[in-house]
C-alpha cells in the first residue's frame, strides 16, 4: 500500500509546472520521493528538472528505484527512454547551472535492467549501448563548454561499446581538457572492435575499478591477444569476465613448444589468478580439451559462475571439474554441447552431486540426452533443492520421457522456470540431431502444444504452477543483442566480403 506521502508526490508531479513552480519549497529529503514518483508516472519533465537542481551529495538511480525506497515497488527493470533521457539532461544542465558551488558530487546510472517487455506507460526502451552513446554524446559536449573550473561529478555507469559508438566514448573518456563529467566504468560490454581497439578504450576506462567486463561475439580474440589483455591493462577488481568464442586458439603465427606445454595458456591462468574477487568465468565456445586443470587450477577464489558450454571438454577435464574446489560453489554452470551421459555418467554425477547445495541455473543444451538416460538424470538433479533454472534443449527427447522428467522435478521446491526441447515425437522420423536452425524450426507445431499442455497439467496436479515452462527455439531473450542487431549484421556482412575478397586474391596469385 501507497504511503500519503507518495500520493501526494504523486498528485504534485502530474501537474508539470506546478511541481518545477514548487521545487525552491521543498525540502531536500523529498527529492527522492519526487524522482520515484515521476520515474513511475514518466514525468520527464519534472525528472529532468530535479536532477538540475538535485540538492543532495549522492544521486544513486538503482536505489532511488528499488524496493527500498518508499513505495516498495521495484522499478529498475523499466529503462524508460524519456525518463532515462531526462536524468542525463538534467545532469547536463546541472553542471551548466549558473550560481555557487555544485552540491552533487557522485551520480550512479547502473543498476537499470533490460527485459523484453517494458513495463513502462510509453514501453519504449533506452538499451545499453543508447544508454552509453547519450552519455558520451553528454559528456563530450559539456567539455567543449566554456564552464568557470569546478570539482568534477563523478558518473558511474555501465558501457556497452562497439564500432557505432567506439570515437564518442573514446573522446568521452579520454577528454584533452577539463571536464565536468568524469565516467567511470563499472561494468564494460564489447562487442564488433578490433582488438587494438578494445585495449585502447579499456585502458580509458578505467581498468582498475572495473568488476564486469564481456567481450563478446565479434571481437576476435585469440589467446595472444586474451594474454596481452590480462597482462598489460590489469584488472584487479574484476568479478566477472565473458570472454569470446576461439579465445584460446593459438595465434596463427605460433609454433608448438618441443615439450607440448602452452605457454600462453600458463601465462593467462596466472593473470586470472591474480584477480582476487573473480567468481564469474565464460569462456563459451573455445577448445579447451585436456586445460581446464590449468585455466582454473591456479584460482585464487571459488567460482560461482563458470560458462563452458561447447569447450570439448575430455575425462580429465569433467574429473578436474567433479573434484575442484570450484564445484562446491558453483551457482550457475553450463555444460551444454557435451555428451554428458555417454562419455562422463559418473563424473557428471559426483559434480551435480558437489554443487547441490549451492546450484541456482543449470543448463545442458545439445547434449545428446537421449530417453534412455532419463533415470540417470533425474537421479542427478534429485539433490539440486536449490536449483532455481533448468535449460536442456536441443535434446532428443520423446514426450514420454520429459513427462517422468516433469513429474520428479516437481519436488525441487525451488523449481521457477524450466525450458525444454521440442520433443522428438514432432518431428520426422530419422531427423538427426544436433538440429540446425531450419531443422529446428520444421515440427509439427499442434502436436507440440499438445505435449506441452500435457506437461503443464503435470505440473499443476501436483501444486507446481509456480514453474514457467517454454520452448525457446532459438535461445533466449538478449536485450543487447537485439539493441544493436542492425550493426552486428552490417559488421557480419563486411566480414564476410573481407573474406571473399582474400579468397579471391589468393587464388588470383595461384
Amino acid at each position: 500500500m501507497r504511503s500519503l506521502r507518495f500520493i501526494s508526490a504523486e498528485a504534485l508531479v502530474s501537474h508539470p509546472q506546478v511541481a518545477k513552480q514548487s521545487l525552491d519549497g521543498v525540502a531536500h529529503n523529498l527529492y527522492p520521493l519526487l524522482f520515484k514518483a515521476s520515474y513511475l508516472l514518466e514525468q520527464a519533465e519534472v525528472i529532468r528538472t530535479l536532477l538540475e537542481r538535485w540538492p543532495l551529495e549522492e544521486f544513486w538511480l538503482s536505489a532511488l528505484l528499488g524496493p527500498r525506497s518508499e513505495p516498495p515497488e521495484d522499478l529498475r527493470d523499466r529503462a524508460c527512454r524519456a525518463c532515462l533521457e531526462a536524468c542525463v539532461q538534467g545532469l547536463a544542465d546541472h553542471v551548466l547551472r549558473a550560481g555557487g558551488p555544485r552540491r552533487l558530487r557522485v551520480a550512479d546510472l547502473t543498476g537499470i535492467r533490460d527485459v523484453q517487455v517494458q513495463q513502462c506507460p510509453c514501453g519504449r526502451a533506452l538499451g545499453r549501448w543508447g544508454r552509453t552513446e547519450l552519455l558520451a554524446r553528454t559528456c563530450c559536449r559539456l567539455q567543449a563548454e566554456p564552464l568557470v573550473a569546478q570539482r568534477p561529478i563523478q558518473v558511474l555507469a555501465d558501457l556497452f561499446v562497439t564500432e557505432g559508438n567506439f570515437k564518442v566514448v573514446v573522446q568521452a573518456l579520454g577528454p584533452s581538457g577539463p571536464a565536468p563529467l568524469r565516467v567511470h566504468c563499472l561494468s564494460f560490454r564489447a562487442d564488433s572492435l578490433g582488438p587494438s581497439q578494445l585495449l585502447h578504450v579499456l585502458r580509458l576506462a578505467g581498468p582498475g575499478e572495473l568488476r564486469r567486463l564481456e567481450v563478446v561475439h565479434n571481437v576476435r580474440l585469440h589467446a595472444g591477444h586474451v594474454q596481452q589483455l590480462l597482462a598489460q591493462v590489469g584488472f584487479p577488481q574484476l568479478a566477472s569476465l565473458t570472454l569470446p568464442a576461439k579465445a584460446f586458439d593459438a595465434p596463427p603465427t605460433s609454433t608448438p613448444t618441443p615439450d607440448g606445454e602452452d605457454p600462453l595458456l600458463t601465462s593467462i591462468a596466472w593473470e586470472l589468478s591474480q584477480m582476487t574477487q573473480l567468481t564469474e568465468l565464460s569462456v563459451a565456445f573455445s577448445t579447451l580439451t585436456g586445460k581446464i586443470r590449468k585455466l582454473l587450477g591456479p584460482l585464487r577464489t571459488p567460482l560461482r559462475v563458470l560458462d563452458l558450454a561447447n569447450c570439448s571438454l575430455n575425462h580429465a577435464d569433467m574429473a578436474f571439474l567433479a573434484d575442484c574446489a570450484h564445484s562446491m560453489c558453483l551457482e550457475v554452470l553450463d555444460l551444454s554441447g557435451h555428451s554428458l551421459f555417454s562419455l562422463f555418467p559418473s563424473t557428471f554425477f559426483r559434480l551435480l552431486g558437489r554443487a547441490a547445495q549451492t546450484l541456482r541455473i543449470l543448463t545442458l543444451e545439445e547434449c545428446s540426452i537421449e530417453d534412455s538416460h532419463m533415470s540417470m538424470l533425474i537421479l542427478a538433479l534429485s539433490p539440486c533443492h536449490e536449483l532455481c533454472e533448468l535449460r536442456f534443449l536441443g535434446n532428443p527427447l520423446s514426450a514420454r520421457a520429459l513427462r517422468r522428467l516433469f513429474t520428479a522435478l516437481c519436488e525441487l521446491p525451488k523449481l521457477r522456470c524450466v525450458e525444454f526441447p521440442v520433443p522428438k515425437d514432432c518431428y520426422p522420423e530419422g531427423t538427426a540431431y544436433p538440429q540446425d536452425e531450419l531443422a529446428m524450426s520444421k515440427f509439427d507445431q499442434q502436436k507440440y502444444n499438445v505435449i506441452a499442455e500435457d506437461l503443464r497439467a503435470v505440473l499443476l496436479r501436483a501444486g507446481r504452477g509456480d514453474i514457467q515452462v517454454c520452448t525457446p527455439l532459438f535461445g533466449s531473450f538478449d536485450p543487447d543483442i537485439q539493441e544493436t542487431s542492425n550493426e552486428l549484421g552490417a559488421f557480419l556482412l563486411q566480414a564476410f566480403k573481407t573474406a571473399l575478397e582474400n579468397f579471391s586474391r589468393a587464388l588470383e596469385q595461384m
